[in-house]
């Protein structure tokens, strides 16, 4: 295992660590249970937005805070879930009085975690609502949850959300938002390669060098099938056709297509995915009006990508479009 740590067991807490020193103008680390929270929260008048998860993914969930996104992020150890504990403590910061989102990726150990930091919210009387996000359409079950997944898609939620409690709507209009966000969305993923956990030290799985994952999820959980790789437009059609089928999407629609590494993958390979998915959607009549490419939900150093499609009107452009400052997303401001 090569990878620029010192002991793993303080992987997440430097990471931590150096994040919010590179960053100190937008968020900051609170003490344990540690989680980072934007640097002038709580925002009068605003409504929190707090989400999270296990580590691994970055930039999300912490480079997506600051103005126009979330408030707060908890991570867990790697790939695992935070304790209810600093996710309850990240909402008591981020409360102005107006509430607070949790937006949770639907993952047994998140939604379960999140659950009980509701409740627990709940009792010192701050309202909380939750979303959870299960745009994977890839399987219906898998290791870590009961239904779909939640993957890319979430950055998607977590922008017109913070979008709107920018603008000043209220709990239930914010909420209700990326509830149609994750209506609207639909992604999957391969994999070229595993990833290794810092702590296990090994690949999460065996992948053959020929081989791909198509399905993969964001833990390196089974897709729907390992075939022998093939050139990047059939890998694309193969993802493409399962999201677009499950809306589904139709000739007309508006979309926002998103691009998404997953750690390994360098960016010339990920506008060659783009480049054919914008060619498929054209070909089907639907318009990519919004994009975006890049590394945001990442798998640490998976080599692979996953393409997400969310259907857009006028109200979710114009919130995509909305000032965002944050480390990994920035726009407008």
């Amino acid at each position: 295992m090569k990878k620029l740590i010192n002991d793993p067991k303080d992987v997440v807490k430097e990471a931590l660590e150096g994040m919010a020193l590179a960053h100190a103008d937008i968020l900051r680390l609170a003490p344990e249970p540690a989680f980072l929270v934007r640097a002038d929260a709580p925002v009068e008048g605003k409504v929190g937005i707090v989400s999270g998860g296990g580590s691994g993914h970055e930039p999300m969930h912490g480079g997506l805070i600051g103005f126009g996104m979330l408030d707060a992020a908890v991570p867990g150890p790697v790939f695992t879930s935070p304790t209810p504990d600093p996710i309850l403590e990240a909402t008591k910061a981020v409360d102005s009085g107006r509430g607070v989102l949790h937006i949770v990726k639907n993952y047994t150990g998140d939604v379960l975690n999140f659950e009980t930091a509701s409740d627990l919210a709940l009792a010192e009387e701050i309202e909380v609502r939750s979303v959870i996000v299960d745009d994977d359409v890839a399987v219906k079950d898998s290791l870590y949850t009961a239904g779909r997944r939640g993957v890319a898609g979430t950055v998607l939620v977590e922008k017109i959300a913070g979008a709107s409690a920018e603008r000043g709507d209220d709990l239930d209009t914010v909420a209700g938002l990326a509830e149609k966000v994750n209506a609207n969305a639909r992604s999957m993923g391969v994999a070229l390669s595993a990833c290794t956990v810092p702590h296990a030290g090994e690949p999460s799985f065996d992948l053959g060098e020929d081989e791909i994952e198509i399905g993969i999820g964001i833990h390196g959980e089974p897709g729907r099938a390992r075939i022998a790789i093939e050139p990047a437009d059939a890998i694309v059609d193969r993802l493409l056709a399962p999201i677009l089928e499950d809306l589904p999407f139709a000739s007309g629609d508006d979309v926002l297509l998103f691009v998404n590494g997953m750690g390994g993958t360098p960016e010339i390979e990920l506008y060659i995915v783009f480049r054919r998915a914008a060619e498929v959607l054209r070909e089907r009549g639907i318009t990519v009006t919004r994009h975006l490419v890049g590394n945001f939900t990442t798998s640490l150093e998976m080599q692979g990508c996953s393409i997400t499609v969310l259907r857009l009107d006028d109200e979710l452009t114009e919130l995509w479009d909305a000032p965002v400052h944050t480390a990994a997303l920035r726009w407008g401001r």
